[in-house]
Order: structure tokens, then sequence, then C-alpha cells
């Protein structure tokens, strides 16, 4: 199913560009410092290209390290994976999600609207779970400027861009959205 949450507020963008200009970036998922800072109680993460090889259900394997200090430094639901695909509607029967929250000890966000739309059932998450009350104490991690980093923005939120991820993709959405990265 296509994205039309992520189609309609892209378009947002255009009016608006500093929906999509990250707070922090860096190359990939290694180069995070852990703790990010005082303030972030929570994460968000995206799991294609920023934590796994897309369309894998486990760790990229050069982030193992990295991603066992974040889980400690970030304990319990203080992580979050939202993915436009896990978890979604799309996920008959939430296979996709129940499996990658058994190889990641991670839960995966059950969500109705797609990202970027999908920033208060994520706020709803955290102030279920008492992890963070205010959009300023999340971070969410990704790939995509016109999702996670846009996601980011609406929610008040720190947006942190995973410039190249796992690999570097030669989609022409990315490269447009990394060409866009030169003017922030």
């Amino acid at each position: 199913m296509g994205n039309i949450s992520g189609t309609f507020n892209a378009s947002k963008a255009l009016f608006k560009p500093s929906l999509i200009k990250p707070q922090l970036t860096y190359s990939n998922f290694n180069e995070l410092p852990i703790p990010l800072n005082n303030k972030i109680k929570a994460i968000v993460l995206d799991k294609d290209n920023c934590i796994a090889y897309p369309h894998e259900t486990h760790i990229w394997e050069a982030y193992t390290d990295q991603w066992e200090k974040l889980k400690r430094v970030y304990p319990g639901k203080a992580l979050l994976i939202v993915s436009n695909t896990a978890g979604s509607n799309d996920d008959k029967a939430l296979k996709g999600s129940k499996i990658i929250e058994t190889n990641t000890g991670v839960h995966v966000l059950r969500h109705s609207t797609k990202k970027p739309g999908c920033h208060q059932e994520i706020m709803q998450y955290f102030r279920d779970n008492k992890i963070a009350g205010k959009p300023d104490e999340i971070a969410v991690i990704g790939d995509r400027l016109f999702t996670d980093i846009m996601m980011a923005n609406l929610m008040n939120s720190c947006g942190i861009w995973l410039k190249y991820g796992v690999v570097k993709s030669n989609n022409p959405l990315m490269m447009f959205e990394r060409f866009l990265s030169r003017f922030f």
C-alpha cells in the first residue's frame, strides 16, 4: 500500500523547508554519540537502512556493539522501532513486527498512519509507558528527510539523520534528499 501520509506531508516541505532539516546528521548508526544528550529520554528508530539492511529483520552485524550500548543507555520501552512496513496496516497479522521484536529486543510501534503522520501515536506510546511526556525529550533517528526527519520536526522532537545508513542508496528520492541537504 502506498504512503498517503508521506505524499501529503511532503508537500508541506515546499512551503516550510525547515520541516526536512535535521538537528543532527551522521553518516551511519555507529557514529551516534550515546547517550545523545541528557534531555533525551526516548528514541524512535527507523529500521530499514538505519539499523538493518533494507528488508532484513536483524541488526546489521557491524552495528551490534553500538545497538547493545544504545539498549543499555535507553532500556526497555525507551527505544521504539517505527517502520512504514512492520507494525503498519500493511503488516498482516503483525508477523513482521513480531519477528523484528524477537530479533532486536525492541518494541515495534503498531500504527495506522505511516510516517510522518504517526507522530501522535508515538507520543501516546511514550506517555502511556511513562517514558517521555514532552516531544523535546524524544529523538527520531532515520535515513529519510521526508518521512523520519519531517516526523521529528512535526513532533517538535530532535531529528537525527543518518545520511548514508547501512548502505549508500542510489534510490532517486534518497539521492534528491542528499542533494537538498547541501542547502542546510
